[in-house]
């Protein structure tokens, strides 16, 4: 089975679905609440894992009610923790609003304790990380983790995928590091300024990414599907549906860790991204964020469907 380790956040996802987003200083009435794991790192671990991988996740926990539910959901998915726990700080968590017409949706999150994850998180599984197939990161724990994460890998001959989310500035060199990088369209115009509107722009946007030094750049651009782009090949993958949208949380999560189960496995990328957007469609038909990620039989049979 293919290893995947994963630098990230779990946070617990409170998401409340509305017509609208309140006015500052505005009360109103909602129409549904879920409670769910989520986190993009534990969401992209479990993603990897339902694909088939064998996923490893390495974060920080408190030793609260959210903690428990982490490391429930990641044995349920089969994601081997590679954690500490601390009582000086609480599990992150998530608000999370749902246009209820589109499910759309806004979230703010707060990583708590994993907002302290350090190098010596990445020293401590050195070995997980030199024994992978793929190292994964984003950027809700500290940048400067996430790029010592990318240089411990790409030094031990690991390939890296960066899904650079939330949008942050990144520093110098931090591209470089990365075979695979992974923003939606609000993500590259961030980094490239290149607005994305089109498959065209998404093309110039990932051109960019490719000149600042990533190896591929893939933008994910939701109902549009995916462009991927490389030294040697661009490719628009359209987005496949399987369904009535639910709700689009979680689906840029789904389409990393399912890519990368499938490209540690020795599918080519563009395979893996035809995998991915089968993963992603699904998820989307199902409320939540982990919990709407699909299983490996279910990304085959969509796939077997064309």
């Amino acid at each position: 089975m293919s290893s995947i380790v994963i630098l990230g956040i779990f946070v617990a996802d409170t998401a409340y679905r509305a017509e609208r987003i309140p006015r500052l200083g505005e009360t109103i009435l909602g129409k549904s609440f879920n409670l769910s794991p989520g986190g993009k790192g534990s969401n992209q671990a479990v993603a990897a894992a339902k694909a088939g991988a064998n996923a490893h996740m390495i974060t920080r926990l408190g030793t609260d009610t959210f903690a428990d539910m982490a490391i429930d959901v990641w044995q349920k998915a089969g994601v081997t923790p590679a954690i500490t726990q601390h009582d000086n700080s609480y599990t992150g968590a998530a608000c999370i609003f749902i246009e209820a017409e589109t499910g759309n949706n806004a979230i703010i999150v707060t990583p708590g304790v994993a907002g302290e994850i350090d190098n010596s998180d990445i020293d401590r599984n050195a070995d997980l990380i030199a024994n992978a197939d793929i190292f994964i990161t984003q950027l809700e724990q500290p940048l400067e983790v996430a790029m010592y994460g990318l240089e411990l890998a790409r030094k031990k001959g690991v390939r890296t995928l960066l899904n650079p989310a939330p949008a942050a500035d990144l520093p110098d060199g931090m591209l470089a590091l990365c075979d695979f990088v992974t923003p939606n369209e609000t993500e590259a115009e961030g980094l490239t300024g290149i607005k994305v509107t089109s498959v065209a722009s998404a093309t110039d946007a990932a051109q960019a990414l490719r000149a600042s030094g990533a190896g591929a750049a893939i933008i994910t651009l939701g109902e549009n599907g995916a462009l991927y782009h490389d030294a040697d090949t661009t490719i628009h993958m359209p987005a496949m549906s399987s369904g009535k949208v639910i709700e689009t949380t979680g689906a840029g999560d789904s389409f990393n860790g399912s890519f990368a189960a499938a490209l540690a496995e020795g599918m080519t990328p563009v395979d893996a991204v035809k995998f991915g957007c089968a993963a992603a469609g699904i998820s989307v038909t199902r409320a939540g964020a982990a919990n709407s990620m699909p299983s490996r039989a279910e990304i085959d049979a969509r796939l077997a469907q064309g």
